[in-house]
């Protein structure tokens, strides 16, 4: 009994390094954008965020997809008493992994120019190509954090990830600078940035391959190989693998159709080369903001999957209710104070961080997806923690073919802000989708009446407050200040001021319980603040 519990708690442990790296992570992944479109301007930007989508979409279905079926694997393997079958489970994700990443760069290699044709600017082919070469790194990577995953050893696979992605960011923004510093040409510099996933990708191989030559080599060698059939172990990669990714991938599939359609759209409604460019650069500026605003939502899902499926074991899920509760109610309460927090200090914020305030409509618009996508990731990761991840992928799916017609129904007419508007629709129908699904496996209220009374007033205080604010602050306050360091200012010092009025309101009116405040991650103080604010009662 205590080594179980020893085990658990060393799992927890390393599950909760492995939710602090995937937040730094994801911070790093939105906030590189920024100085890296103030580098290359929104031009640049746009010719970046045209490519980015594929060589995402790809790694992220290899490294992480792949690593969590291994795992998952290799774990059943272990509990079954088959641990001799695992060096030849291992050979076969390695080689089954290794023929996908082949076919997906020669893929993106040599049908980069056709690929670049379609999205309408040829001189994307040259991205594709450069950034085709980290698909190779991803049997690798992919196996070797299957391994420790299985092991529990996540804090190697942490660290791991953190170093990735810092290698990552540093390698794009150094080389992006040094090459617009010597050459004005941005396709260049775009290239720079996809070489800079290749390098990351390769420090992260490293990092795990020394990791793992230090341990896990000296158990796995103890094992001798046996026998295994190949079918079941690639239906299991592939059907977990999907599941786990799929909501990760919801998101850059939509940028992926923005791809390939705004900016023909844009020509073809009669704007020039250079203007529509621009225009996608700009509409563009929205992916960071959501990834930033869907960060609770993102962590809080990597917690929920495992938790949801160990709770379904017992009393017939009945355990699991609680947990679900909790986790769609945080998810609606971040996911709603972030979208309307943004949107009121948007034209401010877009100023501050991307220079112009242009098109800060479509960006307001665009920002609303922080709320379905809290929401889509909430209700995936729960059907998936409860084994239903094949309907729930039908309706990732059609929201992704909602978005490629309706951005054609709207991006004539209404231009970049007809893409925002589509990307909206096509969520909220996932969503919708999903909700009912959700409600016809589990009779279950997620929220009563008085929390969602509760959000309303902590919403509408926050507006009110905020809006005052901003007011008097653009008039009086700092009005002799230079447009951009005005922004800044106002941008950081209303973000405080609504994020206070808002958590302030909702501890007031004990929306969400103190004692489910400590089940969060870091809620600890909210509690403790929140017992503080109603001490008298």
């Amino acid at each position: 009994m205590m080594s179980n519990d020893w085990n658990m708690k060393t799992y927890m442990k390393g599950a909760a390094m492995l939710t602090v790296a995937a937040i730094i992570v994801k911070l790093l992944s939105a906030v590189y954008r920024i100085p890296f479109q103030n580098l290359v301007g929104d031009e640049g930007f746009y010719i970046y965020q045209q490519v980015y989508p594929f060589i995402a979409i790809i790694t992220t279905w290899t490294s992480y997809g792949f690593a969590v079926a291994l795992s998952k694997i290799l774990s059943d393997y272990k509990v079954s008493g088959k641990a001799y079958a695992i060096p030849k489970v291992r050979q076969i994700a390695f080689y089954y992994i290794g023929i996908i990443s082949i076919l997906f760069f020669l893929f993106l290699f040599f049908g980069a120019d056709s690929l670049a044709n379609a999205m309408g600017d040829a001189h994307l082919a040259q991205l594709l190509k450069a950034g085709s070469y980290v698909i190779l790194l991803m049997p690798i990577l992919a196996v070797l954090k299957g391994e420790f995953q299985s092991e529990g050893r996540m804090e190697s696979v942490a660290y791991a990830q953190i170093v990735e992605q810092a290698v990552r960011v540093s390698v794009i923004l150094l080389g992006t600078w040094i090459v617009v510093s010597n050459t004005l040409d941005l396709y260049k510099a775009g290239s720079m940035a996809m070489y800079g996933a290749v390098v990351g990708e390769l420090a992260g191989v490293l990092f795990l391959s020394f990791a793992y030559w230090k341990t896990v080599r000296h158990k796995s060698m103890d094992n001798k190989s046996q026998p295994v059939q190949l079918w079941p172990v690639v239906k299991d990669l592939t059907l977990i693998s999907i599941g786990a990714s799929i909501s990760a991938l919801l998101f850059l599939l939509l940028q992926l159709v923005d791809s390939f359609t705004v900016f023909q759209l844009l020509l073809e409604s009669g704007m020039q080369k250079q203007q529509a460019m621009e225009k996608k650069g700009i509409y563009d500026r929205g992916q960071p903001l959501v990834q930033l605003g869907i960060v609770i939502a993102s962590t809080l899902s990597l917690a929920i999957v495992p938790l949801v499926a160990h709770r379904m074991n017992k009393e017939k899920g009945r355990t699991a209710i609680p947990f679900m509760q909790l986790t769609y109610r945080v998810a609606f309460t971040f996911g709603i104070a972030a979208t309307l927090g943004l949107i009121v200090v948007l034209p401010y914020v877009n100023e501050m961080l991307f220079q112009t305030r242009d098109e800060s409509i479509t960006l307001m618009v665009f920002s609303f997806q922080i709320i379905w996508m809290s929401l889509i990731l909430t209700l995936m990761a729960m059907l998936q923690g409860s084994g239903k991840v094949g309907m729930p992928t039908l309706f990732l799916l059609l929201g992704v073919c909602s978005k490629w017609l309706l951005n054609g129904m709207l991006i004539p007419s209404y231009g970049v802000l007809g893409a925002a508007i589509s990307g909206n629709i096509s969520l909220a129908i996932v969503f919708v989708l999903m909700f009912y699904y959700f409600k016809k496996s589990w009779k279950i209220s997620f929220a009563s009446f008085s929390f969602y009374k509760g959000i309303a007033i902590s919403s509408i205080m926050m507006i009110v407050c905020v809006v005052a604010y901003v007011y008097v602050a653009d008039a009086f306050l700092f009005a002799r200040l230079s447009s951009r360091i005005q922004s800044v200012v106002i941008s950081l010092s209303a973000v405080l001021l609504g994020a206070c009025i808002f958590l302030v309101i909702l501890a007031k009116r004990r929306v969400i319980a103190e004692k489910e405040w400590f089940l969060l991650p870091f809620g600890r103080r909210m509690a403790t603040f929140q017992l503080w604010l109603n001490k008298e009662k």
